[in-house]
């Protein structure tokens, strides 16, 4: 049995109870869970603002120690620590083949079920769904091999955390996606635990402007701890207009869309100068959309592109990200502001809700 945060129902809160969780099978590993972060994609799902088996356990940005290994296990063994990636690519469709393991067609094909169909979690004989196939929200959680990312050194499980979600996303949109070149403006919408991120990719790459927008005083204040050089208050005026006069009145070389709504995808795109590179990172409602002014794309030559988990491929990149973090390049201590316990998870997603700032981390014992 373990003690996991259960949705049954969207728009309800969650439900700490005990659940049946199998034995890994072929290919997959048994991970005792240390530390899930608090993200707002798995809100999406509790709000209702996007479709998901039910019930499920929620919970994709995490790190563990390996406890056991299913039969054909090569790259990890127990007792080591590993980061989990929410993408269980399967290194043989066309997009892992092509280096976009981000965007495997099997992993999203199987959906909340693990590659055979079927689940290890399990209540009774109700089967319980794993978001992500991580399913982070648990004491324990059995993953696909691909899930899991063995790390070398030691280091804080809430920070391992977040290397398995905002940390590759937000700083992969920068390096990977939008290739950010030095010396450029950058605008960053959005300044919650991947915006935040954003902002320190833009630093790591010598940005020469990097504008943070948010609507919240005390995340813009925040932001400058990582790296932004100016912020803008988009409750006060026009953001848009802002930016612009931050860049001489061009806009800017490089925007980032990291909140996730229609109208802040359009103002990502306003922001934008000539040249300039539209990515969208933050996951608007299902059905959204935005207009696009056309013929100003094709005058101003600007590319409008998203990101997926920061172009990431988690077993090359997470382990440098751990690199970067211990080299002093990435502030991942100040970006964890609160620890909860499993009993605590609602709490936290109201704080989120609440605009806390920075990145609250469920911590198991």
């Amino acid at each position: 049995m373990v003690k996991a945060a259960v949705l049954y129902e969207q728009k309800n809160s969650l439900i700490i109870e005990d659940l049946d969780l199998d034995d890994p099978k072929a290919g997959e590993v048994l991970v005792k869970v240390g530390a899930a972060g608090i993200c707002r994609s798995d809100r999406h799902y509790m709000h209702g603002d996007a479709p998901t088996a039910l019930p499920i356990v929620l919970g994709h940005e995490g790190a563990g120690t390996v406890e056991a290994v299913g039969p054909g296990v090569t790259s990890v063994r127990p007792g080591q620590q590993v980061i989990l990636s929410f993408v269980s690519s399967c290194g043989r469709c066309k997009s892992c083949i092509t280096g976009n393991s981000q965007l495997c067609d099997a992993h999203a094909a199987a959906g909340a079920f693990m590659f055979d169909g079927t689940t290890r979690l399990h209540k009774g004989d109700t089967r319980v769904h794993h978001f992500g196939k991580t399913a982070l929200f648990a004491e324990h959680t059995v993953v696909p091999e691909a899930a899991v990312v063995p790390i070398e050194s030691n280091i804080g499980m809430d920070v391992a955390a977040l290397i398995g979600c905002c940390v590759p996303t937000g700083v992969g949109a920068v390096t990977s996606s939008a290739n950010v070149q030095p010396g450029s403006t950058v605008a960053v919408i959005g300044c919650g635990g991947v915006g935040l991120n954003v902002i320190m990719g833009a630093a790591l790459v010598n940005a020469s402007k990097i504008i943070a927008v948010d609507i919240s005083e005390a995340q813009l204040e925040f932001a400058l701890k990582f790296g932004a050089t100016h912020t803008v208050n988009a409750s006060d005026k026009d953001p848009v207009a802002q930016v612009r006069e931050l860049t001489d009145g061009k806009g800017a070389d490089y925007t980032f869309e990291v909140f996730g709504s229609a109208d802040t995808t359009k103002a990502a795109y306003d922001m934008a100068g000539k040249k300039g590179v539209v990515t969208i990172v933050g996951i608007a409602p299902v059905g959204a959309e935005a207009g696009i002014n056309a013929v100003d794309m094709v005058r101003n030559e600007k590319t409008m592109r998203g990101t997926y988990y920061g172009s990431t491929h988690a077993s090359v990149d997470m382990p440098k990200l751990v690199d970067m973090y211990l080299a002093g390049k990435l502030n991942l201590d100040d970006l964890v502001v609160r620890h909860y316990s499993l009993d605590q998870i609602n709490e936290a997603y109201g704080d989120m809700d609440k605009g806390e700032i920075g990145r609250g981390v469920i911590m198991y014992g």
